[in-house]
């Protein structure tokens, strides 16, 4: 019997709980996904500054995360998601409504959540990945079983200095699980009309421009706002525009659960 790596101190999950004396006797909890190959500490400033504000915050380290990239491997989609559907249920019955947000692929992830809880009273997405350009990635089905592996999308940060504690490398299995995943939350994204909070980087080297009028323009949500973040590349969270993810973030969370 072979036993999982130990997750690396900076890959823990964060759960925070709720201060209702801050949220108007209230209980919000918000959800936070962090993407793929990378860790729950790329959430953690985002989840903390939250909290500050009386919000319980839930950051789960999806399956194979945190660890090694081989371990990853061995992980999937399905994986991911019920950990983030966990993540969700307990946070749901420790308050009275949740938002629910995540970064790149977890942005995906949420939007299936989403889809499958209409009852979750917003959504944030930062840099969401449904679909690429990449022609490349039509080889995923035979590449992966001829190499485990390939150099990573990592630390894509404009701020000097910052490092994201992701993995060097993409495990090409695992790639292909998500990808195979992004159709079906592109065909039930007209299942979202909760409100829809989008941050774009204007430069981002690891998602391209197509999964953002795939997400705009199915969703039917009536409440969508788009926010532009000039000063970051695709680990926002922990870029430049940390500050304004945050501040608007709050702002967004503090109105769609009145």
């Amino acid at each position: 019997m072979t036993t999982s790596p130990t997750p690396r101190p900076t890959a823990q999950p964060l759960s925070l709980p709720a201060r209702p004396g801050l949220t108007g006797g209230r209980r919000i909890g918000v959800l936070l996904s962090h993407g793929f190959t990378g860790s729950p500490g790329s959430m953690r400033a985002w989840g903390e500054f939250l909290n500050g504000l009386g919000y319980a915050v839930e950051v789960p380290r999806l399956p194979g995360h945190g660890t090694t990239w081989r371990e990853m491997n061995t992980t999937g989609w399905a994986d991911w998601y019920g950990e983030v559907t966990r993540a969700y249920a307990t946070l749901a019955g420790e308050t009275d409504v949740v938002v629910a947000g995540g970064l790149s692929m977890g942005g995906a992830l949420v939007l299936r959540l989403a889809e499958d809880h209409p009852e979750i009273a917003g959504v944030i997405v930062v840099n969401p990945a449904v679909a690429t350009k990449r022609r490349d990635t039509r080889l995923l089905p035979v590449l992966k079983h001829l190499i485990p592996a390939m150099p990573g999308i990592s630390s894509d940060i404009k701020k000097p200095g910052v490092v994201e504690d992701a993995y060097p490398r993409t495990p090409l299995k695992a790639a292909h699980s998500m990808m195979r995943a992004w159709p079906r939350v592109v065909a039930d994204l007209p299942n979202i009309t909760a409100p829809l909070l989008y941050f774009r980087s204007t430069v981002d080297h690891v998602v391209d421009e197509l999964s953002e009028p795939l997400i705009l323009d199915r969703v039917k949500s009536s409440d969508v706002t788009v926010v532009r973040l000039e000063d970051s590349y695709h680990v926002a969270t922990v870029d430049n525009d940390a500050e304004t993810i945050f501040e608007r973030s709050a702002e967004f969370i503090a109105r769609v659960t009145v």
